[in-house]
């Protein structure tokens, strides 16, 4: 609900107003809270799956604390391209960005078990799907038609199925500890179940920003529990540095074909949610529509903010769909706040030793927070198919898109023999599917009868709209 004494009505309606200071500044803070684990994440994850996260005993070890610096770097520097602008970069709207999941199933095959090396393939990739992604921003409005719910909304889904196996697995112990007593053990569990419980406490039963940070606070008192029993290691922290500026070219650079057609691929993805992200903001906050010059702006700072990211060793960012629940929440329109946001963030990355924090949390406790995330993530994918007419026509490309992509996700083997750009691309699951539902959807007549999916649905019918005694058109 809105707090009038910030401003009057209109005030609040209004992306240039600026609330007083004494309000903005928390305000603004709240917007980082919102997206804070979740910026952070994607960083751990593929230093993870790259052989130098928690648990690896690397020596590399703390090029995982520089990437997670730079994710609060580089979300802030993204932030401000939203809020301020330059040029025809930006929406000029309240809109946060922040390191984005829908990346993460590309790039855990391109640098599995390949060590810190590895990262300069990504850091290529990230660099030219940054460039197209802003591109895009060109001809966004044309494009839509092949993206509707059906196909956005399996994407999302098959994002967080690939992701959701990360999150039981940091929850049992993380990947090295796989085969060895510890895994799975009653103390991990313990952990990550504490945060679980936490963060479904707070979302069913608080309100307002103890409901936004639910997954934060969870974090935090499983991160409480961890350090009583004995499992935080604050070592990195004592030895991490107090301020350091972002280093060019960190990772370095190295391009090839299947990061540079993965990340422009998933870009399409990114670039419509951003577009339903600047729609929901001025229609929840402005209750007005957003213009062209919003939508292609907001994809201009999108793809712009994620090209400089791959340049200092940080990964793609996008807009954060909570801060725009967020800002339906205040009520308060104000991009100066989100500002403010911005310049809170990229403080914080510019300290090391917030980083060598972050760090320090055991993976068990991180585990709880992410089985949260990734279990909203296919949420919010199913809740995009729920806008689907489920026609027989639909359910068909639905199913011929999830069986293989979801299928090729699990059974990576099954495509030994393909060479290696296809493969990688291929086993991510995501990519496949996508293609095949944005085919299917162009090209499949619009008309299809029942009789034609009986034989194959093993008696069993769907009861989803447009299922029951409904046209087959949609």
């Amino acid at each position: 609900m809105a707090d009038t004494s910030i401003g009057t009505p209109e005030q609040l309606r209004d992306p240039d107003y600026t609330p007083p200071l004494i309000k903005a500044v928390p305000l603004g803070i709240q917007h980082v809270l919102a997206m804070f684990v979740s910026n952070v994440t994607p960083a751990i994850i593929v230093c993870g799956a790259a052989g130098f996260g928690f648990g690896s005993n690397s020596p590399d070890f703390p090029q995982m604390i520089y990437m997670i610096q730079m994710s609060m770097f580089f979300a802030g520097i993204a932030t401000l391209f939203q809020s301020i602008g330059v040029g025809p970069v930006g929406a000029r709207l309240p809109i946060v960005q922040g390191t984005s999941f829908a990346f993460i199933p590309i790039m855990i095959p391109l640098v599995a078990g390949k060590g810190v090396d590895a990262i300069a393939v990504l850091m290529g990739g990230i660099l030219v799907g940054g460039l197209f992604h802003a591109v895009l921003g060109l001809f966004i409005g044309k494009i839509r038609f092949a993206l509707p719910p059906l196909v956005t909304g399996l994407v999302v889904t098959m994002i967080g199925l690939a992701l959701v196996k990360v999150g039981i697995q940091y929850a049992a112990g993380g990947v090295p500890a796989i085969g060895t007593p510890e895994y799975g053990s009653g103390l991990n569990w313990l952990m990550a179940g504490t945060v679980i419980l936490v963060t479904l406490g707070l979302k069913f039963f608080a309100r307002g920003m103890l409901s936004v940070s639910a997954v934060l606070i969870g974090l935090l008192v499983g991160y409480g529990l961890a350090f009583v029993l004995g499992q935080v290691n604050l070592g990195n922290v004592g030895r991490a540095s107090s301020f350091a500026l972002p280093n060019p070219l960190h990772f370095g650079l190295e391009f090839s074909v299947a990061a540079i057609v993965g990340f422009c691929a998933m870009s399409f993805v990114s670039a419509v949610e951003t577009v339903g992200d600047v729609s929901g903001i001025t229609k929840g906050g402005a209750g007005r529509e957003a213009t062209d010059k919003e939508i292609q702006g907001a994809t201009f700072a999108d793809g712009i903010g994620t090209a400089i990211s791959g340049l200092f060793g940080a990964l793609p960012n996008t807009s954060f769909s909570q801060n725009v629940g967020l800002i339906a929440m205040t009520g308060v329109m104000s991009r100066h706040v989100v500002t403010i946001g911005a310049v809170f963030l990229i403080l914080c990355g510019l300290v090391p030793k917030i980083g060598a924090i972050i760090s320090s949390i055991p993976i068990e406790v991180l585990g709880g927070g992410v089985i949260v995330m990734f279990g909203m993530v296919v949420a919010a994918g199913i809740s995009m198919l729920s806008d689907v007419t489920w026609n027989r026509r639909n359910m068909v490309i639905f199913a011929i898109a999830l069986s293989l992509g979801l299928g090729l996700q699990l059974e990576p083997g099954a495509l030994q023999y393909l060479p290696g750009t296809i493969k990688v691309l291929a086993t991510s699951g995501i990519l496949p599917a996508a293609v095949i539902a944005i085919v299917l959807n162009l090209v499949l007549p619009e008309d299809l009868s029942d009789e034609s999916t009986e034989e194959v649905s093993g008696g069993m019918a769907g009861h989803g709209k447009g299922s029951l005694g409904q046209s087959d058109h949609g």
